[in-house]
């Protein structure tokens, strides 16, 4: 295993923590309804399929000390990409002024995955 892989891995998990620091932090504020996002109710299949979407940076920490160059170089572009333009998107959304900040922290966290993936030789 090289650095390389350890780095890819702590920034998976970073960016978890940084999504679970967002969300009790809304839960705290009171700026979250429950079973509603954004004032819309959200069905069984739109959760679930939130939790799947979201699960990546877990299973992305795994894939990152699991996987073999170049395979694990590409997973890692993917995915950091997929996620930053996901947020990136929904940045507009979030009306407080920390979920702004950790969206963009997140940004930040999925940008330097892609850099690190990317000069990966």
């Amino acid at each position: 295993m090289t650095d390389i892989n350890i780095i890819l891995a702590a920034l998976w998990v970073a960016l978890m923590l940084v999504y679970l620091l967002g969300d009790v932090l809304r839960i705290f504020a009171g700026d979250f309804k429950a079973g509603e996002i954004a004032g819309v109710r959200v069905s069984q299949a739109m959760w679930l399929f939130l939790a799947a979407f979201m699960l990546i940076p877990i299973v992305m920490s795994y894939l990152s000390l699991s996987l073999s160059n170049p395979v694990n170089r590409w997973a890692n572009l993917i995915a950091a990409a997929v996620l930053f333009l996901f947020n990136l998107v929904g940045l507009p959304s979030y009306p407080a002024a920390y979920d702004k900040f950790l969206i963009v922290v997140g940004l930040g966290i999925n940008a330097l995955t892609m850099w690190h993936a990317w000069r990966w030789a």
